[in-house]
């Protein structure tokens, strides 16, 4: 097994630092995506009677910009489960800057979020390839907006993952093994 030294206190299995780094680029094609109803597209969406919708108002276009950035910091996250900051809290932080992380205040919202990602996305397309999803113009802006949306599907179980290889690497102490020749 491939790993990479670093800072932190045992190397991180490749495998895990290249997923954490591809985390934040799951998210991103659908931030795009909703940016572009921002921007006054209404990306293929219609109504009832065929006709474009458009994203309205003020308060709603900073609701989706709010969405999108938080998306892509939460997404940012994953990062801290193979870096040093995962495991000593920056310096920069008041309180606990400096401080080792307890494992499990990683491990645990990293589990509930992976789980909830699983939930939220498992849900919200549960209808995407049957008559009853969303309204589009054409299959053209249906298949953009699935090319844009799929890739969440693979977000918690990408975090899961990064999640195992944290805890054993932290917790259980059967981090990746280094042979010596």
């Amino acid at each position: 097994m491939t790993t990479i030294a670093g800072t932190t206190e045992r190397p991180v299995p490749r495998w895990a630092f290249v997923l954490a780094h591809v985390i934040p680029l799951l998210t991103l094609p659908s931030g795009l995506w909703r940016l572009g109803l921002v921007f006054g597209s209404s990306m293929g969406l219609v109504d009832d009677h065929g006709n474009p919708m458009y994203l309205e108002g003020f308060g709603g276009k900073v609701y989706v910009v709010c969405l999108t950035i938080v998306s892509e910091l939460v997404a940012l996250t994953a990062l801290g489960l193979v870096s040093r900051w995962g495991e000593v809290a920056p310096r920069w932080i008041p309180v606990i800057g400096g401080r080792r992380v307890h494992p499990y205040a990683a491990i645990v919202p990293a589990v509930l979020g992976s789980l909830a990602l699983i939930a939220i996305w498992t849900y919200g397309f549960r209808d995407v390839f049957t008559g009853e999803f969303i309204p589009f113009a054409s299959t053209g802006w249906h298949v953009l907006m699935l090319a844009c949306y799929l890739p969440l599907y693979l977000w918690g179980p990408a975090l899961l993952a990064i999640t195992w290889a944290y805890y054993r690497r932290r917790v259980s102490g059967r981090g990746v093994l280094v042979s010596v020749r």
